[in-house]
């Protein structure tokens, strides 16, 4: 591959097709495709914060400092690497995950930068699910922010060792004594300076750095900073904090204790060794100061993460389904797993993965382990958002892309021959946010529908549901501002126009006491008829209440005697019970089947509000039938009619989807949170301290939490979150039922 490059430079160059940036450019990436890292050289990190916090032009510092790239971009002229898709362009922040493959220092930073708002959290999610080590920016003019708090649960969660970046340090109200203590103030004792701004401001050019004991200074175009002695006045501050990271190192072992407590100190070597141990664990925050804008503290970042992130080799290994842990061995059998997909012009697919274990070359055959499809590998890509070097092979614990799968999606496992290895889906968090969706020309319904197909392998969390009941496709996301993007991409992108509407709630409908009807149908014209007649008995039916040997309707009594039970479990939930109660032969066991049609056609279309009807008992006890004229369809319409009278005789209700819904929110805000929920018919259930927010819990119709998601941001200035989970169906009240009768009668005359 290498020479084909060189040969084809040689070529071009020839021919005069090639200015000489160019030639450097492509010698550059010859240079990169020809070394191949090993899993002690990578470091797998995600780039995460809250939106604002400054990550795209940090990583665009990075990219240039590394030699990625030979000219900084910058948000402003649409010109970063990392937000490169037209709708980020358009609206000027992240949306998707973007991939940066970088060399430093000897190692290689495959670096995820991730979006900061939290309705795209599902990009993050997907980062810290494949990296070693969370990076989290805020900025030293704002501190801690919702962003920051919503990003460090999900790095915790996800047991990754985390960095604070204060990036901004040259902003005009940069204030770092304010950042520091709301870092602390949050995130405890475990937050450690390791650099701190000396001149914070609009006129920042120096750092301390405690772990080098030297002074940083930059020149007005950043990049490399000249190291310095630390002014006097600076001196006891620095030895403090230095003191305090070498006892810290000194807990990583029994040896470095012994030398501490005997020498008072350790040497740079030895507290980089401790805190990289300590660090991998989890037992310390550190903190760096940067200015990704002027290029100030860009490199030091990007040693530090090469000496303290923790490798591929050394990191916790990742488990398959069986929780089996999987070795960074690069000559084991070759295992992929497929972490993100995305949909580039002029491209197609582009499918990114991280080699688990063994080594992937070009042209390799691999078997799809979920879909049990065969895939050939036919190139290899290592990434910088939207440019792409060819590479010959990606090693265990590496970050790459590969285009042109034919059957692979998101979540996948590729193995080569004889490896049967399989890794769990990524987890994402449930959706918040519902709209209904459909084209304007009603035409386009199927191209719609594949659209969104496509847009959920890009974005996970973006739920498409084609519902049957509702007669909508249900598209579910993070918030209001997620699915606006994806109208937007729709829109914009492929030419396909939209509307959002409130989506219809999936009511149900049951009884709520026994009743009887029968019916007759007899129809007869020209030669055979059609004559059934069915006797049924209605009631709710409850998990562990036998059938009742006597029931008593007006002054007559029926009694039952059980032949036979089918438990029908329904797909929209909860059950029909059928009991067949006949006896004499009144009527044929043949027509039974086609009775059992006759009350699903109407258990899928309640009396009440048309809705799906559950937890019903039925009693078939008696009927007739001609010798003749009696048939299939015949028995189908007198069950289906006998039940619809008995239904509606039987105090029938309609029940309401209820949801689990648990809001993270500062304690501050807890009143305001709590009225909102009562307005909403909701149920609080309990609340406890989590750190310093509360932990709210309580029960919300799903009807009453349309928009939510926007209304809690208002109301807590974007502090607070939430997720819902679908708990039970419930009875709705009197009133809400009355409404609901009244709209679907209103709505049967229109359509008639």
């Amino acid at each position: 591959m290498v020479h084909f490059f060189l040969r084809k430079v040689a070529s071009m160059a020839k021919k005069a097709y090639l200015c000489e940036q160019f030639i450097l450019n492509l010698i550059e990436n010859i240079k990169i495709m020809a070394k191949v890292y090993q899993a002690n050289e990578i470091k797998n990190i995600a780039l995460i914060g809250g939106s604002g916090s400054g990550k795209t032009t940090l990583m665009e510092s990075m990219l240039f400092e590394s030699g990625v790239i030979k000219r900084r971009g910058s948000v402003e002229a649409q010109t970063t690497v990392s937000d490169y898709f037209p709708v980020e362009k358009e609206y000027g922040y992240s949306v998707f995950p973007t991939i940066c493959n970088i060399e430093f220092g000897g190692k290689k930073l495959n670096i995820i930068d991730c979006a900061g708002s939290d309705d795209f959290c599902g990009g993050t999610v997907t980062a810290l699910n494949v990296v070693d080590t969370a990076v989290i920016a805020l900025t030293a003019n704002g501190g801690v922010e919702v962003g920051t708090q919503n990003n460090f649960r999900l790095a915790e969660n996800a047991q990754k060792p985390i960095v604070f970046v204060i990036n901004k340090c040259d902003h005009e109200n940069a204030n770092m004594e304010r950042t520091m203590e709301s870092l602390k103030e949050y995130f405890g004792k475990k937050v450690v300076t390791i650099q701190y701004p000396l001149n914070p401001g609009a006129g920042f050019n120096a750092a301390i750095d405690v772990l080098k004991n030297k002074m940083l200074v930059w020149k007005a175009e950043g990049g490399t900073p000249e190291m310095k002695d630390i002014p006097a006045e600076e001196q006891a501050r620095v030895e403090e904090l230095k003191s305090s990271l070498q006892e810290l190192a000194a807990e990583a072992n029994e040896e470095l204790m012994e030398k501490f407590f005997d020498q008072g100190t350790l040497s740079e070597e030895e507290t980089i060794a401790g805190l990289e141990s300590v660090f991998a664990g989890g037992g310390f925050y550190p903190v760096i100061c940067t200015s990704g804008l002027k290029d100030m503290g860009v490199r030091r970042l990007m040693d530090f993460l090469g000496e303290m992130a923790p490798s591929v080799a050394t990191a916790p290994k990742p488990k398959t389904q069986e929780g089996k842990e999987v070795e960074p061995n690069a000559t084991a059998a070759t295992s992929l797993f497929i972490f993100k997909t995305s949909i580039e012009p002029h491209i197609g697919e582009v499918n990114y993965f991280k080699v688990m274990q063994g080594t992937v070359h070009g042209g390799d055959d691999m078997q799809n382990m979920d879909r049990g499809s065969k895939e050939r590998i036919s190139q290899l890509y290592s990434v910088a958002g939207a440019n792409r070097v060819p590479v010959d092979e990606v090693v265990a614990g590496d970050i790459a892309a590969t285009v042109k799968l034919k059957d692979t999606r998101t979540g996948n496992t590729l193995n080569a021959k004889d490896c049967d290895l399989t890794y769990p889906a990524i987890q994402y968090p449930d959706p918040k946010f519902r709209r209904a969706i459909r084209p304007e020309n009603e035409a386009d319904s199927e191209k719609l529908s594949a659209l969104l197909t496509r847009m959920h392998e890009e974005d996970p969390t973006w739920i498409i549901e084609q519902s049957k009941e509702l007669r909508q496709t249900i598209v579910s996301g993070q918030g209001e501002f997620h699915l606006r993007t994806l109208k937007w991409r729709l829109e914009n992108n492929d030419k396909m126009m939209v509307k959002f509407e409130e989506p219809k709630i999936p009511y149900r409908e049951t009884i709520t006491k026994a009743a009887r009807a029968d019916y007759r149908h007899k129809k007869q014209s020209g030669g055979s008829g059609q004559f059934g007649e069915v006797h049924l008995i209605v009631e709710p039916y409850e998990e562990g209440v036998p059938v009742k040997e006597v029931y008593k309707f007006g002054n007559q009594e029926y009694r039952i005697s059980v032949k036979d039970t089918q438990e029908i479990p329904l797909e929209w939930g909860g059950k029909l019970i059928l009991i067949n109660s006949i006896v004499g032969g009144a009527i044929d066991a043949r027509f039974i089947p086609a009775i059992l049609k006759g009350l699903m056609d109407r258990m899928e279309q309640g009396p009440l509000t048309g809705s799906y009807a559950r937890d019903v008992r039925v009693i078939i006890y008696d009927g007739k039938m001609h010798p003749v004229d009696s048939n299939e369809i015949s028995f189908r319409l007198a069950g289906r009619n006998a039940f619809a009278e008995a239904f509606r005789n039987a105090a029938p209700k309609v029940l309401e989807p209820i949801y689990e819904v648990e809001v993270l929110v500062p304690g501050e805000l807890m009143g305001d949170v709590m009225s909102d929920i009562n307005g909403r018919r909701g149920m609080v259930l309990g609340m406890e301290a989590e750190k310093n927010f509360q932990r709210l819990k309580a029960l919300v119709p799903l009807a009453e939490m349309s928009s939510y998601s926007t209304t809690l941001s208002s109301l807590t200035g974007g502090r607070a979150t939430f997720t819902m989970r679908f708990k039970s169906y419930e009875l709705v009240p009197g009133d809400v039922q009355d409404k609901l009768v009244k709209a679907y009668a209103d709505s049967q005359k229109d359509e008639e």
